[in-house]
């Protein structure tokens, strides 16, 4: 299927979405409060069938994160990037979307782990690789305390 035809079927739910039209894949971007409900629509939308999450990542952007998930079509073999972005960088929070893509679970326990940001509703939301002890270090305005000792 073809971006321009995604687009369409998206269109067609007017949930607020917007849309860049990147040379590889089509990008939705999501407003937070809509995410869980049009990941929802991707997947079980018997159109576009959204079955599998590739990734799920963030970016720090220093006054705000944005989510990125790529998500694809395992029978129809189309891919779409959704992005939603999270402003409150003191409390950043956003639905999991575990609950329609199991791969998501470790994925954002990763992103928690690494940004501090929390997945509302995930069943198991704690760090994978760092204790408490430390911050978050792919937030840009970590510093790391060892680091400064050696100095």
């Amino acid at each position: 299927m073809e971006k321009q035809e995604i687009k369409a079927i998206i269109e067609g739910w007017n949930t607020g979405v917007e849309f860049l039209d990147t040379r590889q894949h089509l990008e939705v971007i999501v407003p937070g409060e809509n995410l869980h409900t049009i990941a929802e629509k991707l997947k079980n939308s018997p159109e576009l069938q959204f079955d599998f999450l590739l990734d799920v990542t963030a970016v720090d952007w220093t006054d705000r994160f944005t989510m990125v998930y790529h998500i694809t079509s395992s029978s129809l073999h189309h891919v779409i990037v959704v992005k939603s972005t999270i402003t409150d960088r003191e409390n950043p929070e956003i639905d999991t979307l575990s609950d329609l893509w199991p791969t998501a679970e470790f994925q954002e326990r990763e992103v928690f782990d690494l940004f501090g940001i929390r997945f509302r509703n995930h069943k198991d939301l704690r760090r994978l690789f760092l204790d408490d002890s430390w911050g978050f270090p792919l937030r840009k305005d970590y510093t790391d305390q060892n680091i400064k000792e050696l100095k």
